[in-house]
């Protein structure tokens, strides 16, 4: 049968049903998942495919049922299917009158550690030309309170962000007594290694959350992120027990990043956020920009030797749970909460169109406005291409009217991307234009190619191929959707 028909072919009614959109992929050579227009799945064979497009499926088969359930197919009984299908995909994409709710202030470029994978063009901790000016922070307030998001976070990154603390105190107190109807609030994004009692203090009387790295065992972080004094590990460990002792238990979170060092120890890296008590895990990859290009850490390894790492890593995980301790990966529910709900989590990589501006938007320690904290990393290696504009120059309309947003939103609705919008796993995927064009030089890549693809196309299909072999795995993976 060939994959493409005409319209009329879909509208066959010998059988007094009608198709509504749909598109498959095979899992495996007996299973195929087919995917409806708002993310709905069913898993079948190439029987019931055959029938169901041929309007030879048979009403007392349970397929027809489920199948009429989950939007792929309407009948007379049922011709209010269209309505409803409508609303759910209205619903899908509510977030986009509703940005941008993540605003990242760069308050310094400056940095006491020296991590060869570091994505930032980071200086050394004396050079305070890197810091963020009051001017700039004020105007950079100034355009966060326009958003038309109710639900605003402010994040503070750097180099190190507390470099600048001083600032951040600022930022914090004049967002709040400017902020009229916005729901605020404040993560400071650092390595904990000069954070003290009275920073934390602060931190607790304006309710400001912690994000740090922790990439796994002693030997790994401090091989991973080396500072003066090769400490880095015992420091991020007692800045998160001060962090705890004083803000409380939930007030920080942790993330690592995937080096070639850590694709033998998924075990050892999980096993050292389970020693101290994090609830999951974000196994993430690295990614091409700043020092890791410079250092070619990136180039050490590909997208498949990352897949088997997660993989291993998922799996271990599992077996955990199993074993009755509670404890997730951060990714994989992020493509569960797709899959299951029709709420957009609003991780920034799974988005479609993509979550650059919409989604997060970063102002620099200079001024310049950037779509994402890695178009903003892009630019430190020289490629301004996803500069918004300036805090200092430019308005809000010229900012969020940019060609600099909306040609890359435009090409990454991945309804309209060739080889996305045929693919059975376009509702749980996203576009991240600025990670082709820094691979590619092209907003859309090229799919074949892409890492990006690999990376996601690979894991649905596991996770999918998972739930499917295993009850216990299956409604464990539905626990973490929600």
């Amino acid at each position: 049968m060939s994959k493409f028909q005409g319209i009329e072919f879909y509208k066959k009614s010998d059988k007094k049903y009608h198709l509504l959109p749909f598109r498959f992929i095979n899992l495996t050579e007996e299973k195929l998942l087919l995917t409806n227009l708002v993310g709905e799945y069913y898993l079948t064979d190439r029987k019931v495919l055959d029938d169901l497009v041929h309007h030879q499926l048979d009403r007392e088969n349970l397929a027809y049922s489920n199948l009429r359930s989950r939007h792929f197919l309407y009948d007379e009984q049922t011709s209010i299917a269209k309505n409803l299908l409508k609303i759910k995909y209205r619903t899908k994409f509510n977030r986009l009158a509703d940005f941008t709710s993540l605003h990242m202030f760069v308050v310094s470029l400056r940095c006491e550690h020296s991590c060869p994978y570091c994505q930032v063009s980071r200086q050394s901790d004396d050079k305070k030309k890197y810091d963020m000016s009051e001017e700039v922070a004020s105007k950079s307030i100034d355009l966060t309170l326009r958003s038309p998001s109710k639900n605003i976070k402010i994040e503070f990154q750097g180099g190190e962000s507390l470099l600048n603390f001083e600032l951040i105190k600022y930022i914090v107190e004049e967002a709040k007594s400017r902020n009229v109807d916005k729901n605020l609030g404040f993560v400071i994004a650092t390595n904990l290694a000069v954070v003290t009692q009275e920073i934390l203090d602060y931190c607790l009387m304006h309710d400001i959350h912690i994000s740090t790295s922790l990439d796994g065992p002693k030997s790994l972080h401090n091989k991973n992120r080396p500072r003066p004094g090769k400490n880095s590990y015992e420091k991020t460990i007692e800045g998160i027990q001060l962090t705890r002792d004083t803000l409380g238990f939930d007030k920080v979170n942790a993330l690592m990043t995937t080096t070639e060092a850590s694709l033998s120890m998924p075990k050892e890296i999980i096993d050292e956020y389970l020693l101290h008590n994090f609830s999951g895990i974000f196994l993430r990859p690295l990614s091409p920009y700043g020092f890791a290009i410079k250092t070619k850490k990136f180039n050490e390894y590909n997208a498949s030797r990352w897949f088997e790492f997660y993989k291993q890593g998922l799996e271990y995980i599992i077996k955990l749970n199993k074993e009755g301790i509670r404890f997730r990966e951060f990714y994989t529910s992020t493509i569960l909460k797709k899959i299951f709900t029709l709420s957009d989590p609003g991780y920034v990589d799974l988005m479609s169109p993509a979550g650059i501006g919409i989604a997060a938007v970063v102002y620099n320690y200079d001024g310049n406005i950037f779509a994402s904290d890695e178009s903003r990393m892009l630019a430190e290696m020289g490629e301004n291409k996803f500069k918004m504009g300036n805090v200092l120059h430019d308005t809000y309309k010229d900012i969020f009217l940019s060609d600099a947003l909306l040609d890359p939103l435009e090409d990454s609705f991945a309804l309209s991307v060739p080889m996305c919008n045929d693919c059975a796993f376009e509702n749980y995927c996203g576009a991240d234009p600025v990670y082709h064009y820094a691979t590619t030089n092209d907003f859309v890549g090229r799919k074949p190619e892409s890492d990006f693809c690999y990376r996601n196309m690979n894991a649905f299909k596991y996770i999918f191929n998972r739930m499917d072999s295993d009850k216990f795995v299956e409604d464990l993976f539905m626990s973490w959707s929600k």
